[in-house]
């Protein structure tokens, strides 16, 4: 890569690893918040799903408008929704306003990360933009594990710290860009082409048009592996409590581990993996080893061995999030923001239903969760196969 680009994936991996970090920094704190203004689970469900639901709406919209007026103008905007985002949580305890701060922090967050991958799938070519997705992934990766940490360390000092801090960092980064990101625009984007296809549908008719798309597939395993990784998340720490007598320090730690793992990997094995082996072979490979780390989850004795399974999950995940991204791109043909608004989509839509799904059947059997990511993941993988083949056929008949 020239310096140019990666000056440009620099500071694009700065503002993803804000985005990702002021949303982690909420999670550690948020229950004893909430207790404090006498709100319970509901509430701190509702935050996230929240969040998500937002994403998901807006997520195609956004797109489009990447597609139409720039990458740069959208990943300023949803830096702003954020850093406002988290001046409205800051200021009030009423709780609407509090509901109100996550739908425009979603909204942000909407129009801040499909922004991002298009604005990758513009500055690299097909053989670079594995690497610049799995760097971008890798910040996505680090923000998920510091955003926690630092929201834990600040509530020390003042519950509601971290929402204050997070939204100045948040502006500084909003400087940061209007400073440092110059616009570059696509050089197979259609402005026209995205206005025309998109001005008057609603959301569902967007996402029945995603499912005549030749990248539909790779949709549905984002949204399967966001399902299943937030539905993972959201019932693990329960579940090493209750198995393990688990304390928070060894919940923090797994959490944290992984996370460093996903990084590492991200960093300096996607790019080799995808250019040696091809996109789609690593998307069916890493679906059965993430059903792997599920089904090894059920017979996980002991804290060291669920332990090592939630390294396989992560390990997967972190493989399987920037080779989808880097394969929609590719295979957007002319309207990438469009298409990355959709993957947003789809993976908002599996981080709403995972976590409440999840938590249902936690509450019915506390490895119902588990096995409904097993079947799930199985499912997927064996879909995978099937596209793959049909795609193989195609390429031979036209051949």
């Amino acid at each position: 890569m020239s310096a140019d680009q990666k000056k440009k994936i620099f500071i694009l991996m700065i503002n993803m690893f804000i985005a990702i970090a002021s949303f982690g920094i909420v999670i550690p704190i948020l229950p004893s918040y909430l207790q404090s203004i006498d709100q319970g689970g509901t509430a701190a469900g509702l935050m996230i799903a929240i969040f998500a639901a937002a994403m998901f709406v807006f997520s195609p919209i956004a797109g489009k408008w990447a597609d139409q007026y720039g990458r740069r103008k959208m990943i300023i905007y949803g830096l702003l929704g954020l850093t406002i985002s988290m001046f409205v949580f800051y200021a009030s305890d009423a709780i609407a306003i509090l509901y109100l701060s996550r739908v425009i922090g979603g909204i942000g967050a909407a129009m801040l990360i499909p922004a991002i991958f298009a604005y990758i799938a513009d500055i690299t070519t097909f053989d670079q933009r594995a690497k610049g997705t799995s760097l971008v992934s890798a910040a996505m990766s680090l923000g998920i594990v510091v955003g926690p940490g630092i929201g834990g360390f600040l509530a020390d000092y003042g519950i509601k710290l971290p929402f204050l801090v997070s939204a100045l960092v948040s502006l500084g980064a909003v400087i940061f860009s209007v400073i440092w990101l110059k616009e570059h625009d696509a050089t197979d984007a259609d402005p026209a082409l995205a206005a025309t296809l998109t001005d008057d549908e609603s959301m569902l008719t967007k996402i029945g048009r995603s499912t005549k798309m030749p990248y539909f597939i790779p949709l549905v395993i984002t949204l399967v592996m966001s399902f299943g990784l937030l539905a993972y998340e959201s019932v693990v720490g329960l579940y090493l409590d209750n198995q393990f007598n688990s304390t928070a320090k060894d919940i923090a730690f797994m959490i944290t581990a992984t996370g460093v793992v996903s990084v590492i990997v991200q960093l300096f094995v996607v790019d080799r993996i995808v250019r040696r082996y091809g996109e789609v072979a690593i998307l069916i490979t890493f679906l059965g080893v993430a059903a792997l780390g599920f089904l090894m989850s059920l017979f996980a004795g002991s804290y060291a061995m669920f332990f090592v399974v939630s390294l396989i999950i992560f390990l997967a995940t972190s493989i399987l999030r920037p080779v989808l991204n880097t394969l929609i791109s590719k295979m957007a043909d002319g309207e990438v923001g469009f298409a990355m608004g959709m993957n947003n989509a789809y993976m908002s839509i599996g981080n709403v239903i995972g976590p409440l799904l999840a938590g249902t059947l936690y509450d019915v059997n506390i490895i119902y969760p588990f096995i409904l990511g097993l079947i799930m993941l199985i499912i997927t993988m064996f879909i995978t196969i099937s596209w793959q083949r049909s795609r193989a056929a195609k390429t031979s008949a036209t051949a």
